[in-house]
């Protein structure tokens, strides 16, 4: 049997659009030597049709304060990370967030209480460009997120290897301000049957013998949804028509119909803090 880090390595070797592969080099590009690797993850790696839609990228980088000229960005991003920004490239646009080498590895581990990044790299990512050097360091940072993930959920008895990631990745959508409807997670796994049989045995066998101590669900369900508006708040900063791409991502996943008024565009964060508390009442966002 395969160990985990040869599956995650066989994973993000897989092909990609080489449309996507060309935003990641000009990602990569956008922040000079400090770029490390650049993930392509999300919905996105199911789709062959990718025009109209926002591809999700995540871009990892040596240190903050050598991928930016702002000192502001990379005090951002080292005290709320990541920092989340919108590109556009051969007629496809994206969003990219931005994690050290450091982060991506502490935030796919159990040490972390927020489940935002591990509970994405349990699921399928490419690794459409990387320096050579750095290649091993991020396999080893993604393989450690399905372990994570299966243990924070922990197994209940006589519960199946599938049923566990399903009950495991539907807890991890609730931790955070989500869009999508309700049963996201027992989708994410039904959609790829067979990635999630062949992972098993070996993420369950990878689960650490010694945890740090059990965070609750409900304590990461708060401390996730407010950890939501801090990002929300930030990429308000960084993020070029952030508001009008909340609302997108709304109507796409929760069938809502928001539109947004020239005021709300010219000031997302007070549009976001106004609309949240309707979204929450509707059940568009939970």
């Amino acid at each position: 049997m395969p160990s985990l880090k040869e599956l995650v390595g066989q994973e993000l070797d897989l092909p990609v659009d080489p449309r996507v592969r060309a935003m990641a080099e000009a990602i990569a590009a956008s922040h000079g030597s400090a770029s490390r690797a650049v993930l392509f993850y999300g919905s996105c790696l199911r789709q062959n049709q990718l025009d109209g839609l926002m591809l999700d990228f995540y871009l990892i980088v040596s240190r903050y304060r050598d991928a930016y000229e702002k000192r502001w960005l990379a005090l951002a991003n080292r005290l709320v990370p990541p920092n989340v920004f919108y590109f556009e490239h051969e007629g496809l646009a994206a969003k990219y967030a931005v994690l050290s080498l450091d982060d991506f590895h502490r935030l796919n581990g159990p040490e972390t209480r927020t489940v935002s990044v591990w509970a994405r790299f349990a699921q399928p990512s490419r690794l459409v460009w990387v320096r050579p050097a750095f290649r091993q360091q991020i396999v080893d940072a993604v393989a450690r997120a399905a372990p994570t993930l299966l243990a924070a959920a922990g197994r209940r008895d006589g519960e199946s290897a599938l049923d566990w990631w399903r009950r495991a990745f539907a807890l991890t959508y609730s931790a955070e301000l989500r869009a999508e409807r309700a049963g996201k997670g027992t989708s994410v796994v039904d959609t790829e049957v067979d990635r999630y049989e062949a992972f098993s045995a070996p993420a369950i066998a990878a689960i650490p013998k010694s945890l740090p101590p059990a965070v609750s669900w409900a304590r990461r369900r708060l401390q996730g949804k407010l950890l939501s508006v801090a990002r929300l708040a930030k990429a308000s900063a960084t993020f070029a028509g952030g508001a009008d791409y909340i609302a997108w991502k709304i109507n796409r996943h929760a069938g809502t119909d928001i539109r947004l008024k020239p005021w709300q565009r010219r000031w997302p964060l007070l549009a976001a803090i106004t609309l949240l508390p309707r979204l929450l009442r509707s059940g568009a966002v939970r």
